[in-house]
């Protein structure tokens, strides 16, 4: 007769793939278990991230570093649960899942390693002469002007500031966002239409050649 230790925990195998969306919608046991799997999933994605990125985070230690993929875990957590819905079945849950745990860590990084740091938002574009053949820069060099030129009468201050910050100064977008109260989608329309702004600018000027644009359909 076989008998069961009561003291030793049941080990409870995850949902299989077609069955996530099913049990992460139980009101039931089967969805806290599922839950649990899922948190395990996403903090085995935070914490690979997080340590990845830790030399973005020279004094941090091991119980930071920790903390921050438990925190990112919990994040995503929240992010998964409110994108079930657009799962569409395309790669293996864990898969898709496993992405979430990854971009709440790397954005939990990169806010630690600026938190202490000014986000600078520059309103005008300042050329660096790194000394190159006088042969070579010419032609760069007139582009460039032309491109200062333009980020100063043909872009908005909000489009300057967004422009310079992310391209130049290069300033993580989640970080910026926070920084001005804005959303990541915010910031990403913003650059893209500076940027075809811009665009439209050189060719007007036939300091850019006109290609077809590939961002428009």
């Amino acid at each position: 007769m076989t008998t069961v230790n009561p003291t030793t925990p049941e080990v409870v195998p995850p949902p299989a793939d077609d069955a996530w969306l099913t049990d992460l919608n139980d009101d039931g046991p089967a969805g806290q278990l599922a839950l649990q799997h899922l948190r395990g999933l996403l903090v085995r994605a935070a914490r690979h991230q997080v340590w990845r990125l830790r030399d973005l985070l020279p004094g941090a230690g091991s119980g930071e570093l920790e903390d921050l993929a438990q925190q990112a875990a919990d994040d995503a957590l929240v992010a998964v649960l409110r994108q079930l819905g657009t799962f569409a079945g395309r790669s293996r849950f864990t898969t898709w899942a496993y992405k979430f745990g990854v971009l709440h860590a790397g954005v939990a990084v990169r806010r630690q390693a600026w938190r202490h740091r000014e986000v600078p938002l520059p309103d005008t574009f300042t050329l660096v002469d790194t000394s190159p053949s006088p042969a070579a820069v010419t032609e760069a060099s007139h582009l460039a002007h032309a491109v200062a030129a333009a980020i100063s009468s043909e872009l908005t201050p909000h489009q300057r500031r967004v422009l310079l910050a992310l391209v130049v100064e290069e300033v993580p977008i989640d970080v910026l966002a926070d920084r001005l109260g804005s959303t990541r989608n915010a910031l990403y329309k913003t650059l893209h239409d500076a940027r075809r702004r811009l665009r439209t600018a050189l060719i007007a000027s036939g300091d850019l050649d006109h290609r077809p644009d590939r961002s428009n359909p």
